[in-house]
């Protein structure tokens, strides 16, 4: 029994030490990395970007690789949800799952993306160094992978919502009409 919890504690004390070369290496440069793109929204202007946002949903590469990542940065997790009043109601599903799905492949570049998860890329992160590697690769090929598969799921997203809306005789017409009724309402 004393062996057992000896390793316990011994297991509680390797976690704090982690968690202290955690938050004195990438809370601070996370922090540093949010004022930058606060700073950056507000030199461009709130509805610069709006526009530009806009504009990106006309066509598939955009709305759902482009658009998602671009909210994810700047507005981060879960504000980048935001961004899909730009589409037209069938699009909504698949810029989501596009949007919601960018997350964890961006992290290793982007940790302000999604801070809430960083210890679980941390944990893996912690894993490649112990074994002596570099985490650049990791984390480019992670970031690239990840484009691909959201834009394939936004795009699969939306022929799903497509069906669904014909195999229930709704036009995209009909969820723009039921949307501006809501509106008016």
């Amino acid at each position: 029994m004393v062996k057992i919890v000896e390793v316990f504690f011994a297991l509680i004390a390797k976690g704090a030490e982690t968690f202290v070369d955690i938050a004195g290496g990438i809370i601070p440069s996370l922090l540093i990395l949010m004022t930058l793109v606060n700073f950056i929204i507000r030199l461009i202007g709130q509805e610069k970007v709006e526009k530009a946002a806009a504009k990106m949903t006309g066509n598939v590469v955009s709305r759902y690789m482009i658009l998602p990542f671009i909210a994810a940065f700047i507005l981060t997790n879960p504000l980048l949800t935001v961004f899909g009043k730009f589409l037209k109601e069938y699009q909504k599903p698949g810029y989501i799952d596009a949007a919601e799905s960018i997350l964890h492949p961006t992290l290793g570049l982007f940790p302000h993306i999604n801070p809430g998860e960083i210890f679980v890329y941390m944990g893996i992160a912690i894993g490649l160094e112990t074994l002596g590697f570099s985490l650049a690769p990791f984390a480019l090929r992670a970031f690239f992978a990840g484009m691909v598969v959201i834009l394939i799921r936004g795009i699969i997203t939306e022929k799903i919502m497509l069906f669904n809306m014909k195999k229930n005789n709704v036009t995209p017409e009909d969820l723009e009409a039921e949307k501006l009724q809501m509106r008016a309402a």
